[in-house]
């Protein structure tokens, strides 16, 4: 049962008609959660503002879905944690183990670990991490672009996550359940 209903494509109105047809030709489908964030065109608007402007950042998309799925299990959110499995291993091409492992926030490859526990760590510290987790980011390699983008890309899947959670949106992915929830 969702907590806000979905806004149909088919009878959609006005901006939430245009956005749904943008997400539409962009993904070729038209996921539940952004039926249910087209009931706030002006949240869609922002979703697929930032969403866009990331992946056009240095983060390669296995990374990306790494995060998502490091944030999704850390919060709880059975919605975002099964969408990104799915994208991670059908779209990114990453590993069972691998996304089984981002779940925890690990990773055999020693960047995309550093910057998923600076990306943990940001997200348990709300905010505040000390200089040493910064530190570990940068002797892994990571640069101040790609410490920006685990930023951002951290505020949108907390965006979702939250929004996914409150809403109640119907899980239309192969279902991922989170371990705890939050």
């Amino acid at each position: 049962m969702t907590g806000f209903a979905p806004v149909e494509p088919a009878t959609a109105t006005g901006k939430a008609a245009e956005l749904l047809a943008d997400v539409q030709k962009a993904l070729g489908l038209t996921p539940n959660m952004a039926k249910a964030m087209a009931n706030s065109p002006a949240l869609l608007k922002g979703f697929l503002a930032l969403s866009g402007a990331l992946s056009g950042g240095v983060l390669p998309a296995p990374v990306r879905e790494r995060l998502a799925v490091a944030t999704a299990e850390y919060n709880g959110c059975e919605y975002c944690l099964s969408a990104h499995t799915y994208i991670g291993a059908n779209l990114a091409k990453i590993d069972a183990r691998e996304l089984e492992a981002a779940r925890d926030a690990k990773s055999s490859d020693p960047h995309t670990q550093a910057l998923l526990t600076l990306s943990d760590a940001i997200a348990r510290g709300h905010g505040q991490v000390d200089d040493a987790a910064l530190q570990g980011a940068r002797d892994a390699g990571a640069t101040n672009e790609e410490i920006g983008e685990v930023v951002g890309h951290l505020a949108l899947n907390v965006l979702t996550n939250y929004f996914n959670v409150l809403a109640k949106v119907d899980n239309d992915w192969p279902v991922v359940r989170p371990r705890t929830a939050a």
